[in-house]
């Protein structure tokens, strides 16, 4: 992906582009989010996954390999289409808090997106944070803070937790 000799101006510059490229990129494909899903596994009964996403179609999945070896961290996974469309999609997903919050928040705080997904990007951050240091997601208030939290990253909508008649009658 770089150059041979890793202080050559040459590799610097390569790397400046890369680096605009993926900040470009994730500001038109990249996503922000934290999942709040029912599992009966786990002691509270809800499971919560904050995720690093970009998504392509089959046709430009090598750029989603770029983006993985850039960052050494995260999955590629296939979702498979059924309906009218003529390719599957791809998403580079990035679920472990050690790398979310060593890798990927790092970049993103050295190297600022341009749209509207800085904001998303700002609360997504300090909910992985607050939950990388066990204040947030192990109590049923603390995954409601972070439930409201994720209504507001990329104008998702409000989180099915929220609207859980039992999450209600077991939140002081």
């Amino acid at each position: 992906m770089f150059s041979k000799n890793a202080s050559s101006a040459d590799n610097q510059q390569e790397r400046l582009k890369m680096i605009g490229w993926i900040v470009g990129f994730t500001d038109g494909e990249g996503c922000f989010c934290i999942s709040i899903n029912r599992n009966r596994t786990t002691k509270l009964g809800w499971q919560v996954m904050p995720e690093f996403v970009i998504t392509q179609g089959e046709k430009s999945i090598e750029s989603l390999k770029l983006v993985k070896r850039f960052f050494n961290c995260g999955r590629i996974f296939i979702n498979r289409r059924h309906d009218n469309h003529k390719e599957d999609l791809h998403r580079y997903c990035v679920r472990s808090l050690a790398d979310l919050e060593e890798k990927i928040i790092p970049f993103f705080e050295s190297n600022q997106l341009k749209t509207y997904k800085r904001n998303s990007f700002k609360v997504w951050s300090k909910a992985v944070k607050l939950m990388r240091n066990k204040k947030l997601h192990l109590n049923l208030s603390g995954i409601r803070r972070l439930a409201e939290m994720s209504a507001t990253i990329n104008q998702q909508k409000r989180p099915k937790f929220l609207e859980s008649s039992e999450t209600i009658r077991q939140t002081p």
